[in-house]
């Protein structure tokens, strides 16, 4: 505590207490401990300037204030998380020795941790990714890959579980299994539609008989996660590019430069197979303006009237 702050004995008390039992009957190791005490420190000076001078007066309220008071100073929203989870703990404490009847911070949540989103592939740098003209069956197949994750902005997954009966080359059209099991039909063409011709045509000399899978390894069986993983950000490393290559950046920047050459959210959510249209507003790190013009300029409630429209 700091010592030029006076505890009440109504608060000290019950924090002592609190201590004892983490360190004599939960047995926790020295590091827990101290950290619990300095989190529950800090929390108690708070109080005490708001003029809480017993516990039973915290309420969901103050506990609030406490994890705004933690936003304001600029801590991480899993600073607060710690800090918040320390006065849970001490709270269920206090009830199991009857000073609480229930726990004021159980309710309350910190902010949610912001999810780091994968920098997009310029076109230039794509560009350079793809220009793989080795005529081997493997880099075949990878530079197929490649083409097809950022031609129809494919999730890992979806790309791996791909069998060679779910390519309608005539619709240009390939049937994946998304997330939650929801299948969905992603286009592709081009380049992609290309190369996967390509690659069919080797495929018979890497796959083993009667493999359904569309990618396979060197042993001739489904190609595996990981195998994706390697062989992309080696791919990455010998065409020269300078970002940190994988197939989730490679969907990424499928994305992005949909978005920025069409505008239009809508299509670029089918294409990824979101569910909720908030998920591709965050993975294509839009902003909130650019969101406020697509609504302004296309719903018929929001835009302004034109003088002849009267």
């Amino acid at each position: 505590m700091n010592p030029n702050v006076n505890v009440p004995d109504a608060l000290a008390g019950p924090l002592q207490r609190f201590y004892d039992y983490l360190n004599h009957e939960k047995g926790l190791s020295a590091h827990t401990q101290s950290n619990y005490q300095r989190q529950l420190s800090i929390m108690t000076q708070q109080l005490i300037v708001l003029g809480i001078k017993d516990w039973q007066q915290v309420d969901a309220g103050w506990v609030r204030q406490l994890a705004s008071k933690g936003m304001r100073e600029g801590l991480k929203a899993s600073s607060i998380a710690t800090r918040l989870s320390s006065l849970r703990s001490f709270f269920d404490y206090l009830i199991s020795i009857d000073i609480l009847e229930a726990n004021p911070a159980k309710g309350v949540s910190a902010p949610k941790k912001k999810r780091p989103l994968p920098k997009n592939l310029d076109i230039d740098d794509v560009g350079q990714l793809l220009d793989v003209n080795d005529n081997d069956p493997l880099s075949i197949r990878d530079r197929s890959m490649m083409e097809l994750m950022y031609g129809a902005g494919l999730r890992l997954a979806e790309l791996v579980g791909i069998d060679i009966n779910h390519v309608q080359f005539s619709q240009g059209e390939i049937r994946v299994i998304g997330k939650g099991n929801k299948e969905r039909k992603a286009p592709f063409s081009g380049q992609a539609k290309e190369w996967l011709v390509c690659w069919l045509k080797v495929r018979p000399s890497l796959a083993s008989e009667g493999e359904p899978a569309l990618f396979v390894s060197k042993r001739g069986t489904r190609i595996s996660h990981r195998n994706v993983q390697k062989r992309m950000e080696e791919w990455g490393i010998k065409q020269g590019v300078s970002s940190h290559i994988s197939p989730h950046k490679l969907r990424h920047s499928f994305a992005t430069h949909m978005l920025e050459s069409s505008g239009n959210l809508r299509a670029v959510q089918e294409l990824l197979g979101h569910e909720n249209i908030s998920t591709t507003q965050i993975y294509t790190n839009l902003d909130f303006q650019h969101l406020a013009d697509v609504y302004d300029s296309a719903h018929p409630r929001a835009r302004k009237k034109k003088k002849s429209d009267d």
